[in-house]
Formats: C-alpha cells, sequence, structure tokens
C-alpha cells in the first residue's frame, strides 16, 4: 500500500514560505530569508534565536495534531510525507523544521538533507572548510544541514528530515532507507509522493 500524503502541521510547507496578506493600505511584508540553524544556547548573528521569544509567523489554519504514524511497526520511526515539487522540496523542509522547533523539538534532535543543491546555511559554512563545519554537527547544538552524500558521516538525531530537491532515482533509493535509519523518531521526506514511495520500496 502506497505512503498517503500526511496532512500534519507542515501540510502548507509545499507552498512555500508564508506571507500574510496586506492589510488594506500598508504595505505587504516581504518574504523572510531562509534561515540557517538556530542554538538554542548561542544563536548566530542575524538569525532568530528559538531560545529566545518571537513573534509566531502568519498562519492560514489552525495547527492540527501532529500526523500519525505511516509505519505500522512501533519500533520503527514515524515517516511523514509533504508532497512538494522537485524546486519547492528545500523550502517545505525549511517550514517543517520550524513548526518542529514551534512545536518544542530542540535544534539539536534535527538534520536536515540534501539531495540536490545545498542548503544555503551549509554553503556558507563549508567555505570555512570542513573541519569547523562538521565541528558544528559533532557539537550537536544546532539543526545541522548536509549533502545527502555525507549521510554516512552524519550522526543519528531524533528527527531526520530530507528535502528530495535534486538528484535522480537512484539517489533517492539509497538516501532513504539510509535517512530512516537515522532518525530515531521521526522521518520527514519533502518531495514528489511517486517517487519518495519508489525509494522506500512501497507499491501500490
Amino acid at each position: 500500500m502506497p505512503l498517503s500524503p500526511e496532512e500534519p502541521q507542515i501540510h502548507e510547507s509545499a507552498q512555500g514560505p508564508r506571507v500574510a496578506p496586506a492589510a488594506p493600505g500598508r504595505p505587504a511584508p516581504t518574504p523572510r530569508p531562509v534561515p540557517g540553524p538556530r542554538s538554542m544556547a548561542s544563536p548566530r548573528p542575524g538569525n532568530p534565536g528559538h531560545g529566545q521569544a518571537r513573534p509566531a509567523p502568519p498562519r492560514t489554519h489552525t495547527p492540527a495534531a501532529p500526523a500519525p504514524a505511516v509505519s505500522a511497526d512501533p519500533a520503527q520511526p514515524q515517516i511523514q510525507l509533504i508532497p512538494a515539487p522537485e524546486d519547492g522540496a528545500l523550502d517545505a523542509a525549511e517550514e517543517a523544521v520550524d513548526l518542529l522547533l514551534d512545536n518544542g523539538r530542540a535544534p539539536a534532535e534535527v538534520l536536515v538533507l540534501t539531495t540536490g543543491e545545498q542548503h544555503p546555511w551549509a554553503t556558507h559554512e563549508l567555505s570555512f572548510g570542513e573541519a569547523a563545519y562538521w565541528a558544528q554537527h559533532d557539537a550537536r547544538d544546532d539543526v545541522f544541514y548536509a549533502d545527502a552524500a555525507a549521510l554516512d558521516r552524519a550522526a543519528s538525531r531524533p528527527v531526520v528530515v530530507v528535502a528530495l530537491n535534486g538528484g535522480d532515482d537512484e539517489s533517492a533509493a539509497r538516501t532513504l532507507p539510509s535517512a530512516l535509519a537515522k532518525a530515531g523518531a521521526l522521518l520527514i521526506v519533502c518531495g514528489d509522493p511517486q517517487r519518495i514511495n519508489t525509494a522506500l520500496g512501497v507499491t501500490a
């Protein structure tokens, strides 16, 4: 039986960043930039710290309870699917991270993987060298963003979010089972549902 797209709190993430409509006579707010990892202990300059109070993002729906597990095996992590086009998968993943943190997940519990273009934070941090980049991974005090090709080097975390924002079906078939093995409690996959079902070996 194929995985059915879940409709958790993060279902609107496939639509990209949320922007509330402007009130009459007031300018429309500009979309916020994609943030990098947030540390509860020592937030990075220029990035909102999730250890500090911040205005709630505009919402167009009432937050729902977390979606139930797709897997019937209680020993396996839950799998949640967020349908998204390839060019919107990274935005959907970032939205999912925001909602996870808003709902109480610590930044250190979340690992985000990309199968195509790197997350902007990872690209920026890698410009300072791999040693400094992976030192932040080992510190385990932030959300960590990595290329799926480096998944073997990444440590397990309670939540793994995968953005299928590129790569071929073979790379997806390698990445998703490995990401599931790295997820202690929850695997969230943002991308094309049919491609995800194929990669996870789920048939109709």
